[in-house]
């Protein structure tokens, strides 16, 4: 049981700080191709919020307070190196962790931007001039 108690934190943790980046303009545009508006930037800052809560609540749930504190930062740790690789990545599915804010009144997301860094096309070559 507080293995399963510790995945969740873990999963609290990844969910947590994926909600923090999407609130931030650059990541949401990023993930939806738009900013959030004001009250998603809320929601979105309310919910990472409580996950975080909820990951240290599990982990002192599990152990000990001294040891639940490292776990807590540990775990931390690992969800804003995850959120991070995967917004170099993928930065698309990190919108995944809250549809309903991606889509709004403003229309869908446009398929032009693309999912990752933007790659020359190998076909092109550069031609050199000596």
């Amino acid at each position: 049981m507080p293995e399963l108690m510790l995945a969740i934190a873990l999963a609290a943790c990844i969910v947590g700080v994926g909600w923090l980046a999407l609130a931030m303009d650059v990541h949401g545009r990023q993930a939806w191709g738009r900013a959030a508006g004001a009250k998603a930037k809320r929601a979105l800052r309310a919910m990472g919020a409580a996950a975080l809560v909820v990951a240290l609540v599990l982990c002192l749930r599990v152990d000990h307070a001294t040891m639940a504190v490292l776990v807590w930062v540990m775990a931390l740790a690992v969800g804003a190196v995850a959120v991070a690789m995967m917004l170099a990545w993928r930065a698309r599915w990190l919108g995944l962790l809250a549809p309903w804010f991606g889509r709004g009144s403003r229309g869908p997301v446009p398929a032009s931007i693309p999912d990752g860094p933007a790659r020359r096309d190998p076909g092109k070559s550069r031609s050199r001039t000596r």
